[in-house]
Parts: structure tokens; C-alpha cells; sequence
């Protein structure tokens, strides 16, 4: 089973998770939505979501901000719930669908599908692995919510698209993968719509936070190990703190918005040339020690979108609060956690 093969039992190792604090780089945003988290046209918010993938990244912001913004989550790690395997997916949403709202399914209760088969270059070589988590596994959840009349938000990434673009991608331009990650992502998008189109899709890129490996925490360690640091600088794209994407993603979940694809980055982009220096910066590092060099001169198995920036038009026409510039978020980060970001 790859990536998810150990399985546990629907309903056991779960919980409703409200921890006391969340990460304090995305207090101001957080708390802005506290005051009043309900969204376009709604009177009231989410009673409550499923968070898959709750351990990662994402998911752990997820649960972070959910906690902070006073709405219930039950939150899936990989190994409580595999989401490749049909039976334990239609028992934990089954599960969630009668204890969130009491048996009264209104569509405030809200699966968020975060997990993820992330490793681009090792999804070259194992296709089925990224294929069973990022196309099958939506599949499950899109059947399965469609079916108790849950909410679904799924999110997908930047790499659908084929990366020649010289302009923001909107929602609704031609796709067209060239990695087999990217490939099984959109995979998992053709999935959730036929399955369910009144799922949200959203895609993001280039993702960072203070849980798990990003390459934020790549370069904090890489400038404490060497004088100076090659980095690509023909890769354009927008860093997204996932703070700040899962603040977005709970306020969509509490809006009454028609189904359909969303992207939902922060503002501006960069290249990864750029954004390391920018992280040299925040580090209190020269960065004159990041030097550029070109996508050629750097090779890796799977093929890297030369130009990735989503457009967030569709996002703020549907009334959805826009995400801060990336530079802004970055020193927020450094300058309210700077030891997540730091080598141990």
C-alpha cells in the first residue's frame, strides 16, 4: 500500500482536537476571523470538520487554526485513516456525519482532504503510490461525502498545469501535468467533480510552515552548514505559509459558495532563487551567499514548472478573504517562531 499501509480501525485514535494555543506567527488573521468567522451570505458558521492528513503541514495549521477559531475538528492522521481504503473512509466520515450534527447533516459539516502523496520525485518511480493516495483516495472521500451530504474541500496544487505560462493561471486555463505528481493530482481533481460537483477544489503551490520539512527549513539548515548555497532562479512561484492557507480554507468551508475550483496562494511571487534570500534575510544571514543558477544546472527526475503563479481572481470575486503577500508572511514567521524555522 506504499505510503498509507498501516491501517487502524474507523473511529479509534481519533479525537476533537482543541488545543489551547495556536502558532502565534498567524495571530492577527486569526484573530480577525474569530471575531466573526462566518462567511458570504451564511448566518452562522461550519458546526464542524474532518481533517485528513491532520499530522502534515497543512493539516497540522488545519487543526491549529480550527482549534483557534472555536470549530470543532476531527482530525485524521495517515495511519488512523487511509484514505486509499474505501471502507475505513466511508466508516470515519459515517462516523463524523452523525456526530457532528447530531444526525441533522446541514452541509456545515466539512471534510478537508490535506493528505497527500508529496513526494514529486520519488513519484516517478512509484506511480501507484502517488496515483492510490492523490486520485483514489479523493475518489473515496468525494463518493462517501456526496453520499451523508457532507462538505468536501480537496486540496490540489500548482504542478496540474504545465508550467509555460507568462501570466497567472486562472481557474479555468488547460491543464496539462508533466510530472506524474501533478499528473495523479489532477487525477484526484477529475475525481471529486465527477463524484461530487458540489466539492470545492482548491489548488495552492509552493507551500512552507513551521510542521514538517519545507524548504524553508532546508535553507535555515543548509546556511548554518555551508558558505554558499546554488539555488534555481528560472522557477517562479508564490511561497505559501500554510498558516495562512488553512485560515483561507476554513473560511471557505464556512461559506455557502457553489462547487468548483479555487486557487488560494499568497500574494506576489518569487523565484526560489529569490525566496532563499529572502529566508538568508529573516535568518540574519548575508544573502550575497545564495548564488543563482539554472534549472539545467540542477536536474532532478521529475520536471518543475518553469512558471507556477495562480491567479486568486476567482478566490476574491467569491467574497473570500485574500491572503497576505508572501514577504510579509515569511518575516511574521521568523519574527514570531524563529526557532521552528532554525536547525536543532
Amino acid at each position: 500500500m506504499g505510503l498509507f499501509s498501516r491501517r487502524r480501525e474507523s473511529g479509534r485514535n481519533t479525537e476533537v482536537i482543541r488545543p489551547p494555543h495556536a502558532p502565534a506567527q498567524h495571530a492577527a488573521f486569526l484573530a480577525a476571523l474569530s471575531k466573526d468567522f462566518t462567511a458570504p451570505g451564511e448566518s452562522s458558521a461550519v458546526t464542524s470538520v474532518l481533517i485528513t492528513g491532520a499530522h502534515g503541514q497543512l493539516g497540522s495549521d488545519l487543526v491549529a487554526v480550527a482549534a483557534r477559531t472555536g470549530i470543532p475538528a476531527r482530525a485524521y492522521g495517515s495511519r488512523d485513516l487511509d484514505v486509499t481504503d474505501p471502507e475505513a473512509v466511508d466508516g470515519a466520515l459515517t462516523e463524523f456525519a452523525h456526530t457532528a450534527t447530531a444526525d441533522d447533516v446541514t452541509g456545515r459539516a466539512v471534510v478537508i482532504n490535506a493528505a497527500a502523496y508529496t513526494a514529486v520525485d520519488a513519484a516517478e518511480a512509484d506511480p501507484d503510490a502517488a496515483y492510490a493516495v492523490n486520485a483514489a483516495g479523493p475518489t473515496h472521500l468525494a463518493q462517501t461525502a456526496a453520499r451523508l451530504g457532507l462538505g468536501l474541500i480537496q486540496v490540489s496544487t500548482d504542478y496540474v498545469f504545465p508550467g509555460d505560462g507568462t501570466r497567472p493561471y486562472e481557474i479555468d486555463d488547460p491543464t496539462g501535468p508533466q510530472s506524474v505528481y501533478g499528473a495523479s493530482k489532477l487525477a484526484g481533481e477529475h475525481a471529486v467533480q465527477e463524484a461530487y460537483p458540489e466539492a470545492h477544489i482548491v489548488r495552492t503551490a509552493w507551500v512552507w510552515g513551521t510542521v514538517g520539512g519545507n524548504f524553508v527549513k532546508t535553507m535555515a539548515k543548509l546556511e548554518s552548514a555551508r558558505p554558499t548555497l546554488s539555488v534555481v532562479d528560472d522557477q517562479r512561484g508564490t511561497p505559501t505559509f500554510a498558516a495562512d492557507l488553512a485560515a483561507g480554507l476554513l473560511e471557505l468551508a464556512a461559506a455557502d459558495l457553489p462547487g468548483g475550483v479555487l486557487h488560494a496562494t499568497n500574494a506576489g511571487e518569487t523565484t526560489w532563487f529569490d525566496f532563499a534570500r529572502a529566508i538568508f534575510t529573516e535568518l540574519g544571514a548575508d544573502p550575497e551567499r545564495v548564488q543563482p543558477i539554472t534549472t539545467a544546472e540542477f536536474p532532478r527526475p521529475a520536471p518543475r514548472p518553469a512558471y507556477s503563479v495562480l491567479s486568486g481572481a476567482a478566490w476574491e470575486a467569491a467574497g473570500l478573504t485574500p491572503l497576505r503577500d508572501w514577504r510579509a508572511a515569511l518575516a511574521d514567521a521568523f519574527a514570531t517562531a524563529p526557532e521552528a524555522f532554525r536547525p536543532a
